[in-house]
């Protein structure tokens, strides 16, 4: 299995966090289950090659084949039975609403195809993206896409906000930035969750729990000590939510033995 980022052009860095690519070859009578976890940020998605369906408790559901995957509070599961090849772009919050034209909060939680997300350009787009020769050119594709809806200018104080909380891995007190960018804590949670999908206290609680996703292969370091760098207040506190936004116990997860964990071996 191959996972590899790719970097957005110059003038879609500060909308596209980058670009990435997994591709995966399942054996004949053998599938394959991916699992994608709580994000504060959405994912735009191209299966160029094979397909997932997406599995519950009590059924499988065909997935699509090009769409957004939105911020998420949910783990979900995903299983195929063929080698797969998929493109995809990790976006921040606010491009949502700066390139694609709603806001953010409309996203939530829901994985949509991207014809039903952006009518004929969103179909155009999705061949475009499934024809193409290399994942170069779909990178080049994408960003021709993205840059011709670049807005002339953003003027949302909440965006340097949404900024700092991700740069920051969620670990900086709500009450400050409020203060640091003159509105009141009403004012700010709005234009903050307009923009991020979710409220500052639960879109910093998704950047924590990234930032300990990140220590995956890290030997050094203890579960109490991962939990402690990343903003927990105590272990018990750090395991109760890697399960809620995971499936996972951390101490599963970090074995490197937990479902769908493959491609980061």
């Amino acid at each position: 299995m191959t996972f590899y980022p790719i970097g957005p052009s110059p003038l879609l860095a500060g909308y596209v966090r980058y670009y990435w690519v997994l591709e995966g070859d399942v054996a004949p009578g053998e599938y394959y289950t991916h699992r994608t976890m709580a994000s504060g940020c959405p994912e735009l998605c191209f299966h160029y090659k094979g397909s997932f369906c997406e599995v519950t408790h009590d059924k499988v559901v065909p997935g699509f084949r090009t769409g957004i995957h939105g911020q998420s509070l949910h783990f979900r599961r995903f299983r195929t039975s063929e080698s797969f090849g998929l493109f995809g772009a990790f976006l921040y919050p606010f491009a949502v609403l700066l390139l694609l034209g709603m806001p953010a909060t409309e996203i939530n939680n829901q994985m949509i195809d991207l014809s039903s997300l952006l009518g004929r350009q969103g179909e155009i787009l999705s061949e475009k993206m499934l024809l193409a020769d290399n994942n170069q050119q779909r990178a080049q594709i994408l960003s021709a896409f993205l840059e011709s809806r670049l807005p002339d200018a953003s003027s949302s104080r909440v965006i340097p906000a949404i900024r700092q909380v991700i740069i920051t891995a969620g670990q900086l007190p709500i009450q400050s930035l409020s203060d640091q960018f003159f509105l009141s804590n009403r004012q700010f949670t709005r234009a903050f969750s307009e923009y991020a999908g979710f409220s500052p206290k639960l879109f910093s609680r998704l950047l924590r729990f990234e930032h300990a996703l990140g220590e995956y292969g890290n030997k050094d370091k203890s579960l109490t000590d991962i939990a402690y760098d990343c903003g927990y207040y105590d272990q018990s506190h750090f395991i109760h939510e890697f399960k809620e936004f995971s499936g996972h116990h951390p101490r599963q997860y970090f074995s490197g033995k937990a479902e769908g964990t493959q491609w980061k071996d």
